[in-house]
């Protein structure tokens, strides 16, 4: 499949990876409180380059660890990213978006604490050496958004 198309947009993510995490203490109440901590993922191809797997560990909390899965739909040219850690055993909601350059943005629909939000994951930098995830919470149909986790990478294995 050719690479114009958004097929291996998540190409750049395959590896090892060191990261630096900025958390928000609280989401969706104002907060301007972060908690910085490190954690490690890996991130494996999956079904001949069209899903791509990640594990996600973290000692922040003692013995977490999280699994995000990203499959690219050929027919809408965009993808869909699934979460899982072993807090609440459930896949999230996904999240569904393209790249645009070295910028990916990709919504959906959750719920926070019982009410209904927007998520928009942020994928930004994916040409450089250091890639960069954000996560963004609206409560408001998406009029206004709170970066609440910021996750800046880099490389591991070299």
């Amino acid at each position: 499949m050719p690479a114009r198309d958004g097929a291996r947009a998540f190409d750049f993510w395959v590896g090892r990876w060191d990261i630096h995490n900025r958390r928000l203490r609280e989401r969706l109440k104002g907060s301007t409180e972060w908690v910085e901590f490190k954690a490690t993922s890996v991130a494996r191809p999956l079904l001949g380059g069209m899903g791509i797997e990640d594990e996600y560990r973290t000692d922040y909390w003692s013995g977490f660890i999280g699994s995000a899965f990203q499959f690219f739909n050929p027919e809408t040219k965009q993808w869909s990213i699934y979460w899982v850690d072993n807090r609440r055993g459930a896949l999230e909601p996904p999240v569904v978006g393209s790249f645009t350059g070295d910028v990916g943005i990709f919504e959906g629909v959750d719920t926070f604490e019982g009410q209904p939000i927007r998520v928009r994951y942020t994928w930004s930098r994916v040409t450089t050496a250091k890639p960069r995830w954000e996560q963004a919470f609206s409560s408001d149909g998406g009029n206004t958004w709170e970066t609440n986790w910021v996750m800046d990478f880099s490389r591991a294995d070299g």
